[in-house]
């Protein structure tokens, strides 16, 4: 295969007109991005596009979210359907770590992976340089999503989004997409703020770790989520492992995958691809302990290329891996892509290495 030309990762300086913004300038783009996602559906299943928008838009217009004007006008600018289900598609798979550093600052890290399995994520991945009233953030995302599934604020935190593991009404692997149905026709009733949104929310309006720690812990949320949090002091970091109504919080043990730490009945650790109707619960949540325990073991500095991202942290649907220290303002991100005649995705994107300083944010990019 002929190496691919790797292509920067856009910054896009949108902290006056925000995601709408960000997707009326880079439409072309926002385009580009949903079509390559759709060719990761079935050509039949194509044509539900503009209904599944419908169901989309009908339940976001029902929740709390402050953000369903936004979409709608993101939606109304680009003109093509696809965006209100961008933008109520769950998270898919993730491996988050956040730790100290072994330098003498011990400022925390926060790393991650996202693993979907649309094509084009790693090539269309971009940073928006958003604004709320808490101050400036930085949002690893695609023009036309109005959530936040990973982001850095300077001075204030890091945090990352990772799916919940599957709440199972049944137990055969055949069965999976029912449970899947099902949870999704249940969150229909549920008209609370949906994860990624609040986690936007919490990136505009809160000043510290413990303000963001505490907001995300007890805002009542559609679906059940994992938090990855850290602030800038030793010892800032945690993983909030969210239900609608309760959570679970680890300060110690801070690396996460998509199962809850602590098995629980009843819920079953996220799998994809083809092994969405093979793998039995035992291996799914033995795939996300692996991708978990490999990342939690990593000693080594970040910074190096993205070293750690590495088999069984490197699947067939990484599309990012991102690497955040809030309390020095450093954010580095690299897209990747699977092909045919690869085992494994391989980098797409030049690393997007941002590093602001106290008076003015400079960029600087540096080939992998």
């Amino acid at each position: 295969m002929t190496a691919p030309i790797l292509r920067e990762v856009p910054v896009c300086d949108v902290r006056d007109g925000g995601p709408l913004r960000h997707a009326v300038e880079a439409s072309d783009r926002a385009r580009a991005l949903r079509d390559d996602c759709l060719a990761w559906f079935p050509k039949r299943a194509r044509h539900l596009v503009p209904l599944l928008d419908s169901i989309t838009r009908r339940w976001l217009t029902r929740s709390c979210s402050p953000y369903v004007v936004e979409i709608a006008a993101i939606a109304g600018a680009l003109e093509f359907p696809g965006v209100w289900f961008l933008n109520g598609s769950y998270e898919w798979g993730c491996t988050t770590l956040a730790r100290d550093d072994d330098a003498p600052s011990s400022a925390p890290w926060l790393v991650r992976t996202l693993d979907w399995p649309f094509p084009g994520l790693g090539r269309h991945v971009e940073v928006a340089h958003m604004r709320g009233a808490a101050g400036d953030f930085y949002n690893v995302t695609w023009p036309g999503f109005a959530g936040v599934l990973t982001g850095m604020a300077p001075g204030r935190f890091a945090a990352a989004v990772n799916q919940a593991p599957l709440w199972r009404r049944t137990q055969h692997p055949w069965l999976r997409p029912y449970d899947m149905m099902a949870n999704a026709v249940a969150t229909w009733s549920i008209h609370d703020i949906p994860p990624n949104q609040l986690l936007r929310q919490v990136f505009e309006t809160c000043a510290d770790f413990a303000e963001a720690k505490r907001v995300l812990e007890t805002t009542p949320i559609a679906r059940p989520v994992i938090y990855t949090l850290a602030g800038c002091r030793s010892g800032e970091r945690c993983v909030i492992e969210r239900t609608e109504r309760e959570h679970l919080t680890r300060v110690e043990e801070t690396s996460a995958a998509n199962d809850w730490l602590i098995r629980r009945d009843f819920w079953e650790a996220r799998v994809g691809g083809d092994q969405l109707f093979r793998a039995s619960p035992t291996e799914a949540g033995g795939n996300s302990k692996l991708r978990r325990e490999a990342l939690a073991a990593w000693t080594a500095p970040f910074g190096n290329g993205f070293d750690w991202v590495a088999p069984p942290v490197l699947n067939p649907m990484t599309r990012i891996a991102v690497e955040m220290c809030a309390a020095q303002g450093v954010l580095r991100v690299a897209g990747y892509e699977k092909y045919p005649e690869n085992e494994f995705p391989v980098t797409v994107t030049r690393t997007r290495v941002i590093a602001p300083t106290a008076d003015t944010p400079r960029e600087v990019v540096a080939a992998l």
